[in-house]
């Protein structure tokens, strides 16, 4: 029987997709993740306390594990495992992406330089570094020009991105990235400011296969994402974006991919139809975030957690081919801060037709955060039909019949 470690973080919500996906394998799991309580349940081989923060004592633990038995392959379910795996799988000898490639897409800096240097369509960008005063964003917007975006270099989800329409909002705006970075464990690093990018967004789900990469998916984001934040909601796939231009999306991720270094594995990327072409907004060496990639399904029902393993597993994936129905996921937003109280309306939610499924993730009595401060979404609806059109509406009602109540904050 195969052995997979799995880095698992606390704050996830993919823990089940994966597990799911590692029993219809029949493969045996290692399940590490940076809080003990994490991995109640579980115990001798089959657990691991691994920190990203602590790297060396995260390599001793894996080290000893491998002694005991070996790992077959390494995979991480979020962001914030992805560079500890590329380094464990370096560590225990099996299939990995390189190192500094992974590093350079948790870096938002670094990720533009690399991009920049392989001439990778990108925004026009600048560093507002530690040492720099706030006050010094109003240079760097009147430089690139406003509107401008201001961004932490490690956080993900649109969580502290913050739109920025003139000089003199600049500095205020940057002390509150600041702020929104510190509290997420980020400390003081650099803020990536950017020119404002207009146009449809898009998502690209891919797997990279001996450095080849193959698009799994192209998501539409129809709300328009223009700021001030950039709360994403509603995801359909297929694109509804004619021909010429999703080939050019395939190029722009396959360009971005190789520059960074990366070979094998999952390729998450967040791009802009623009004017002239493409430009590439985000990559990332891991899967869709959150439960959305509940909305695809590969040849005879297999999820993506279970194409992610497979090919981790070396193990043959035929039939990397979407399911013929349209398919779409709504990130349920945050509107206000306080206590969640009850969201009602479930039931008719999921009576819509072409809904597919409703998971509210916050339980009751939960604080809850709206974005750019918060990292999270109150749940998922998801829904299948014959066209995105279809699946779009479907989106849209069962958001309508859903009603918030949330206790404002003190």
């Amino acid at each position: 029987m195969a052995r997979l470690l799995l880095l698992l973080p606390s704050s996830t919500y993919r823990a089940l997709d994966f597990v799911s996906a590692a029993r219809r394998l029949n493969v045996e799991l290692v399940v590490a993740s940076e809080q003990p309580q994490a991995l109640s349940g579980l115990m001798d081989d089959r657990a691991l306390v691994l920190d990203p923060r602590r790297p060396r004592e995260a390599m001793e633990a894996v080290t000893a594990l491998a002694r005991r038995r070996p790992v077959d392959a390494v995979v991480a379910v979020d962001d914030q495992g992805v560079e500890l795996a590329a380094r464990v799988a370096q560590e225990l000898g099996v299939s990995h992406n390189p190192v500094a490639a992974v590093a350079a897409t948790r870096h938002k800096g670094v990720m533009r330089q690399t991009l920049g240097r392989a001439q990778v369509p990108q925004p026009e960008w600048r560093l507002l570094e530690p040492d720099q005063d706030a006050s010094a964003a109003a240079g760097l917007v009147r430089e690139l020009a406003p509107p401008c975006v201001i961004k932490p270099v490690s956080l993900s989800a649109s969580q502290g991105v913050i739109r920025v329409d003139d000089p003199g909002s600049a500095p205020g705006v940057a002390q509150r990235v600041r702020a929104i970075a510190r509290a997420a464990g980020q400390g003081d690093g650099p803020l990536l400011v950017e020119r404002y990018v207009p146009g449809p967004e898009l998502a690209v789900e891919a797997l990279l296969r001996g450095g080849e990469l193959h698009v799994l998916a192209v998501f539409d984001k129809p709300d328009p994402l223009t700021g001030p934040y950039f709360e994403e909601t509603i995801y359909v796939t297929p694109s509804r974006l004619g021909a010429p231009v999703l080939e050019a999306v395939d190029r722009c991720v396959a360009q971005a991919a190789s520059a960074l270094g990366l070979s094998g594995g999952p390729v998450h990327a967040e791009l802009r139809a623009g004017e002239r072409g493409p430009v590439m907004i985000e990559v990332a060496a891991r899967s869709i975030g959150g439960l959305c990639s509940r909305a695809l399904r590969f040849g005879l029902g297999m999820s993506l957690e279970e194409v992610i393993l497979r090919h981790a597993l070396g193990l043959p994936l035929a039939g990397l081919v979407r399911e013929a129905a349209a398919s779409g996921v709504m990130m349920l937003p945050i509107p206000e801060a306080g206590t969640l109280v009850a969201v009602r309306g479930q039931a008719a939610a999921r009576a819509v037709p072409g809904i597919a499924g409703l998971e509210i993730t916050i339980p009751r009595g939960r604080p809850v955060l709206p974005l750019p401060e918060g990292d999270r979404y109150l749940g998922f609806v998801f829904a299948r039909a014959a066209t995105p059109e279809a699946v779009e509406e479907a989106l849209r009602e069962a958001h309508a019949c859903l009603r918030l109540d949330i206790r404002a904050a003190a």
